[in-house]
């Protein structure tokens, strides 16, 4: 879309009231043209008889919304119910729920971070609440970067404590309006625009600063906007529109133009403040439980790869000495709900496919391979997906992958990956090498783009240092794909999603040219023939193999 703007539309707590609003929604596209998006804020589902009737209208398909409109998670126990679990899903058709906390980032580079609930007063949090965790996982994610400025648009149902500060004053109490998380939230992620509700009031704060005049270089402006709820009766403004061409595209100069009635930010504290404060409000660094899982296949494998020269112990114990699961873990992870043909330790798995194994994720032949090298990463451990990896697991999987890349480097090959998380019970993250003189990384893009819209989906492209799971926290169902050039495109997958998708891409005459080789049952192998495969596979993978040093 270049620097087309995006037309969006921002309601407050809708509280059930969906025909209300979404009579109102057409008034306003019938007279100002079609929006291309909906955003809600605060709570969405009533409580009452007649709205739990309403909703169920749009939910069976009766009524259908007549814009996308992307909502918050319950604000409230008592509507905890209409949400199926802390992850986005679609809750009907042109209605879905964003999730507990997280980034979405439009086609157009329309940048969106959001937190859902409200602010947990004690622990174990209740489902409606979000804790500091979830704040510091969303913070690290995109300020991780060196080149992060800010998001276009930040979602909170609270209000930022404070926000008034050196600004215009709303008609709400300020004494136990809003969160100090959330004003830290604000304060670090540098939101264009910040929605909020809950407090039934409509207050649009004076734009604030995002630097210290005279000390730093420009910035953009914030500016915070709370909305009212649905046909309340004071007539008090709940529905916000605007046009807004996302950060990425703007020009740096207009990007960091300041309006005449800008603030300095309410959340700058003085001096003296930040040296009594010491501890954040949250802190932006999270450990990850550690889980390790230790195997040798030697005993049953003649020519089968070992893994690190084969020194693994092999009578079931770690290198402490200790049996595998007697570990304390923090976290349980998921388990096979029966038989799992990916775990390495179940009998199911075709250890003749397996060309190399490390402590954490083994590589094995693609069964019916789009191509001679084309090979599956997967954890040795039941994961299902790439979000739900412990740190270790994920920093062996990159191993394997840069690994790979200058494996397929070599032959003259670039390397693609991609994932679907739906109706799989074990992660499997497929490496495809695609030849350097068939087409460019940039052809490879357009195929899954232009597919996937054939297909009514839309990928979107992830920004370089966003982290998966903010996008997609575990049991998102989506598919992924990572580009050689480190460009990563994601869907979040709503219902009826192809299955070879990936494949079907990347057979096609724009990628690979082999159409016939979609299905992979079209083009299974006899076990003589995966046999030899292998091992050729396995010949000539050695020299990069990092599991074979000593």
């Amino acid at each position: 879309m270049g620097d087309q703007p995006v037309r969006v539309l921002v309601c407050g707590d809708v509280e059930g009231r969906l025909s209300s609003l979404f009579s109102r929604v057409q008034a306003i596209q019938k007279k100002t043209g079609q929006f291309d998006l909906l955003l809600c804020v605060g709570e969405f589902f009533g409580v009452t008889p007649e709205a739990e009737a309403e909703w169920q209208q749009y939910k069976t398909g009766a009524k259908k919304a007549p814009i996308q409109t992307y909502i918050l998670g319950a604000a409230s126990q008592e509507t905890v119910k209409n949400f199926p679990n802390s992850d986005g899903s679609e809750l009907a058709e042109n209605i879905t729920y964003l999730g507990r906390r997280g980034v979405f980032t439009g086609a157009s580079g329309l940048q969106l971070a959001y937190v859902s609930g409200r602010e947990a007063l004690q622990e174990p949090a209740p489902a409606h609440c979000f804790t500091s965790k979830d704040l510091s996982a969303l913070v690290t994610s995109l300020t991780s970067g060196s080149k992060f400025r800010g998001v276009d648009i930040l979602l909170t149902s609270q209000w930022p404590r404070g926000v008034w500060q050196y600004g215009n004053n709303p008609e709400v109490n300020t004494k136990s309006c809003g969160s100090s998380s959330i004003a830290s939230l604000a304060d670090k992620l540098k939101p264009r625009y910040h929605f909020a509700a809950l407090e039934g009031a409509h207050y649009e704060r004076l734009p604030y600063r995002n630097h210290v005049v005279l000390q730093e270089n420009a910035q953009h402006v914030s500016r915070f906007i709370a909305l009212a709820t649905v046909n309340n009766p004071a007539k008090k403004k709940y529905l916000y529109a605007f046009n807004i061409v996302p950060m990425k595209s703007m020009d740096p100069t207009e990007l960091v133009k300041q309006p005449e009635d800008v603030t300095e930010s309410p959340y700058r504290r003085s001096a003296k403040d930040k040296m009594e404060t010491q501890k954040p409000l949250f802190s932006t660094t999270e450990e990850e439980p550690v889980r390790q899982f230790f195997f040798d296949l030697s005993r049953q494998q003649g020519g089968a790869p070992r893994g690190r020269g084969g020194k693994r112990p092999s009578d079931g114990r770690g290198r402490d000495g200790h049996f595998q699961g007697q570990h304390k873990q923090p976290r349980r992870h998921p388990q096979p709900t029966g038989p799992c043909w990916f775990c390495l330790a179940s009998p199911q798995v075709e250890k003749h496919l397996v060309v190399s194994i490390g402590t954490h994720c083994y590589v094995a032949l693609a069964k019916g391979p789009l191509t001679p090298r084309h090979v599956l990463i997967l954890p040795i451990g039941h994961y299902q997906s790439v979000v739900e990896l412990s740190s270790d697991v994920v920093e062996e999987m990159e191993k394997y992958k840069s690994t790979l890349r200058d494996f397929y480097k070599s032959k003259g090959e670039r390397c693609i990956l991609f994932e679907r998380n739906y109706r799989s019970q074990h992660l499997q993250l497929q490496v495809v090498p695609v030849p350097l003189n068939r087409c460019t990384t940039e052809d490879i893009k357009e195929a899954f783009m232009v597919q996937a819209q054939e297909q009514n989906m839309e990928l979107m492209e992830i920004p370089q240092h966003t982290d998966l799971k903010q996008i997609a926290p575990p049991g998102t169902p989506y598919f992924y794909v990572e580009l050689d050039s480190g460009e990563k495109l994601y869907y979040r997958i709503q219902k009826n999603f192809p299955l070879q998708f990936g494949r079907e891409v990347l057979a096609s005459e724009a990628v690979l040219n082999i159409p016939t080789r979609a299905d992979w049952k079209e083009c299974k192998q006899s076990r003589e023939e995966e046999d030899d495969s292998c091992k050729q596979l396995r010949d000539d993978f050695q020299p990069y193999d990092f599991a074979w040093d000593d």
